[in-house]
This record gives structure tokens, sequence and C-alpha cells, in this order.
């Protein structure tokens, strides 16, 4: 019994595939990934790819669906992009934040003196304005990564959260426009 799935190639999305490694270009940029696991195979036939496996077990079958979203969330990234939305929000101390090479460093967080920084995963790129900040990129997981680390570095400690809610929050995450 073989299993496959199919993924639609759209127009202008051009895919290239050499043993393991899957490059995926499109109108937004380049996308490439390291894609292999025992039993399944990835093939591109018309416009179409095609994900399948002779091994019907359940880590297979399993590895087939993660498959498929990769490649699909690669060619939505180089198609229409991602972007994360995050708040500044403060009540005690003003934060200030800038982008340093690939860093976001965050001063007078709390009223602390150090800077707090966060790294930039990949080629996102990362926007502030005023009290929001814009994290795009084609990659979903650095988009991600990105939001994640400008969280964490303005996680709170030895306060109580309910009543120091400072930090910078996640307000939307999507595709991009």
């Amino acid at each position: 019994m073989e299993t496959n799935r199919t993924v639609i190639i759209p127009e202008g999305v051009n895919i290239t595939i050499e043993n393991i490694k899957v490059m995926i270009k499109g109108p937004l940029g380049q996308i490439q990934r390291d894609i292999w696991y025992p039993g399944i195979t990835i093939k591109k036939e018309d416009s179409n790819l095609v994900i399948g496996t002779d091994i019907p077990r359940r880590e297979q079958l399993a590895m087939i669906g993660t498959f498929e979203s990769h490649l699909k969330n690669m060619i939505v990234g180089v198609t229409k992009g991602y972007e994360s939305t995050m708040k500044v929000v403060y009540s005690h101390f003003p934060i200030q934040l800038k982008t340093e090479g690939n860093k976001v460093v965050i001063n007078n967080f709390l009223g602390e003196k150090k800077s707090r920084k966060a790294n930039i995963k990949g080629d996102s790129k990362v926007l502030i304005k005023g009290d929001q900040v814009i994290i795009t990129g084609i990659n979903k997981e650095d988009v991600g990564q990105t939001a994640a680390n400008i969280r964490i570095a303005t996680k709170i400690k030895r306060f109580d959260p309910r009543v120091f809610q400072d930090g910078v929050y996640l307000v939307e995450q999507g595709q991009g426009r």
C-alpha cells in the first residue's frame, strides 16, 4: 500500500529538489531546507509536489503530514511572507527599543541600567514604530522565533507579574499582506 500527499505549486514558484535539499524560489525570495526521513520520498510531478511512502506505518504517515506542512509554509513564505506584530506595554518606566545589526536592544526595562538583547533569527526584519514592533520575513520559523526571543528578553523576574505588566507582547501573527 502506497500513501501519497500532494502539494500544489502556484504560478511564479520554482522548486528544485536535490537529494534531501529542497529549494523553493518565489517573488519574495528563496528558502532552502533539508527534508529527509527513512522511507519517505519527495518528487516534483508537473505542477505538484508528491510526498509518498511505501511503508504505511504510523511514523511515516505522521512525517508525511509534517513534510506537507513545511512545504506549504515555505511556499506561502516565498509568495506572501509572514508577519508578527508585537506591542510594547509599560506603566512604570518607558521602554526604549532599537535594532543593532541582528539584535533588538531593549533599554530602560523596569528601570534597569543594563540593556537586554534579543536575537533576530535568519533574514527576518524588525521594524519599530512607536509602541509597535513588526517582524516580517519569508521563513515562518525565523519570524516566530524572533518574536519569542523578544518576548523572552522582556520576561519579568523577581516582581509580581499582576502588578508589573511591562513587556513586549505578541498581538497578531500570520501571513504578510
